[in-house]
């Protein structure tokens, strides 16, 4: 059973109780469905994935109520193609976004819409990262906030437009920090007006007036904790006394990625929002520190969500579910932010709970190791509003799992990224959670990871020896992968060194100009700074 580690016991946030009880939500046969979504979170950064270092006691009851799925991954760990793997339940190939990008208008499948249809009222707080900004894509309705982010003429995202209302004059950035940058500092005005507190706010006082006679499919997604690393020092004095780990530093560091020059030694200093180099193990625990504070204080926003359900009369008749987008590499292996093949990037949290309806012969507080993927949500969600799951949805249905009825899964979870930051950075891979293959596209090399072992990916094993036979066998695994591609990925039964990085699928359902657009982007730039 997952429990809540004894340094959590006095953290516990406390939730102010409403003057009067509020009335219960109606109820339904269909059970209400409650995502909460973080933006390059970590799988080890909470409580109950066994990291003592960090507070988050509420998050932590959700996987006792629930079960935490310790194997899941990111496919294409950005922000853009994961949400896009997110919203269709398709594989990236499926969906077209290989990399970072700007999403399709309109998709085959999309997760609000396909809910609404099974008789949902569906509505969301937060990030969307979609294109338009304010698409509803099937909600009802949505209040989003994009960091300031403006991807179209005249847009403001709600979060900024409330913020104006509240503090005439003063600056949602005054901060300082980019949100591509690896420094950090406390956020610099009240933490009500912290963008982590209006969504968490708005979304619980949504709840609170709730009264439509129709299942609630509710998505809060928050901005953090992806850079800036700007806790409201309240919750930065919770870590005062808190040691955090330094990086990841493994046998093989600086032998992928130091373009031009492989050789050339690995940098010491560069701009705040590089995404390579060794800038000491100082700076590193530095902003884990205030990474670790940003989800602390979605934690008490995700307290404050938990009780308004309870005051409702809705948290046993909610299926919740937690998840993230991708990590952030924190400085390990001298990578920051994402888009990496290695576990800081590509291994997410998910937590889901299920409401008493649902028969389930996991136990509750039971962790998963089950391979899975962001593809897995939205078919996991259909199947508990009733609805039948597309036979070419290449997600699948988590309830299976917890009902003890699916023996046939996934062996193995694909993972991918087309070029970003840098040149070389374009790999893909295969993972089952206990070994991780990566063949990088553009220097024809393999990676080789014992995950079980060397969890941090410390040691490097695709020249050992002994290791031969399963290295091809997962080796075999990614040519299965990538074998529906054709010859330009894999020709003879072989991997494909690639000269040009593909961004988009064939498949992917773009216009044209949205693929113009991206694709010059690519070809002028490897930085993503002011994009993801």
């Amino acid at each position: 059973m997952l429990t809540p580690l004894a340094a959590f016991s006095k953290e516990k946030v406390k939730i102010s109780k409403p003057k009067k009880p509020l009335p219960p939500a109606k109820s339904h046969k269909q059970p209400h469905i409650i995502l909460i979504m973080t933006d390059q979170q970590r799988a080890d950064a909470l409580g109950c994935a066994g990291n003592a270092s960090i507070l988050t006691p509420n998050i932590d009851q959700l996987a006792n109520d629930g079960a935490l799925f310790k194997q899941t991954y990111s496919p294409t760990p950005s922000c853009t193609p994961a949400r896009s793997c997110f919203l269709t339940g398709m594989n990236p190939w499926k969906n077209g976004m290989l990399g970072y990008g700007r999403m399709a208008r309109k998709y085959k499948y999309e997760m609000p819409q396909m809910i609404k249809n099974g008789g949902y009222y569906t509505f969301c707080v937060g990030k969307n990262h979609w294109y338009p900004q304010k698409s509803l894509k099937g909600f009802n309705g949505t209040l989003v906030d994009e960091s300031g982010r403006i991807e179209q003429d005249g847009f403001i995202s709600d979060y900024r437009d409330w913020f104006k209302l509240e503090a005439p004059g003063e600056d949602p950035d005054k901060t300082g920090i980019g949100w591509n940058s690896r420094l950090a500092a406390p956020y610099a005005l009240d933490e009500q007006l912290h963008p982590t507190s209006w969504i968490g706010n708005t979304a619980a006082d949504f709840i609170e007036k709730y009264n439509v006679d129709a299942p609630l499919f509710l998505k809060v997604s928050f901005e953090r904790p992806h850079s800036p690393y700007d806790p409201p020092q309240s919750a930065l004095d919770r870590y005062k006394d808190i040691e955090v780990s330094g990086p990841a530093i493994g046998d093989w560091e600086g032998r992928i990625y130091n373009y031009p020059n492989t050789n050339k030694p690995i940098p010491t200093t560069g701009p705040p929002t590089a995404a390579f180099g060794d800038f000491g193990e100082k700076q590193c625990k530095i902003s884990k520190k205030h990474y670790y504070a940003n989800i602390s204080f979605i934690d008490e926003q995700v307290g404050k969500l938990v009780q308004k359900l309870k005051d409702r009369g809705m948290y046993e008749h909610s299926l919740i579910c937690f998840i993230s987008d991708h990590g952030d590499e924190m400085g390990d292996h001298y990578h920051w932010r994402k888009t990496f093949p290695y576990q800081g990037s590509v291994h997410i949290p998910f937590i889901l709970k299920w409401p008493t309806t649902l028969k389930a012969k996991v136990k509750r507080g039971d962790s998963l190791q089950y391979p899975m993927g962001l593809q897995d949500i939205l078919p996991t969600f259909l199947a508990a509003s009733g609805q039948e799951i597309p036979d070419d949805m290449d997600g699948k249905n988590a309830l299976a799992l917890l009902r003890g009825e699916d023996t046939d899964w996934r062996e193995y979870i694909g993972l991918e990224h087309s070029s970003s930051y840098f040149y070389n950075n374009y790999w893909a891979g295969v993972t089952d959670g206990k070994r991780k293959f990566i063949w990088h596209f553009r220097i024809g090399q393999e990676q080789f990871f014992d995950l079980e072992k060397d969890p941090h990916e410390n040691k490097e094993l695709s020249k050992e020896p002994s290791k031969k036979q399963e290295i091809e066998d997962y080796r075999n695994k990614l040519i299965d992968y990538l074998k529906e591609r054709g010859s330009e990925f894999v020709k003879e039964g072989k991997l494909v060194k690639r000269k040009e990085s593909m961004v988009y699928s064939p498949n992917f359902p773009g216009a044209k100009e949205d693929l113009g657009y991206w694709k010059k982007k690519e070809r002028n730039s490897f930085t993503m700074e002011k994009e993801s």
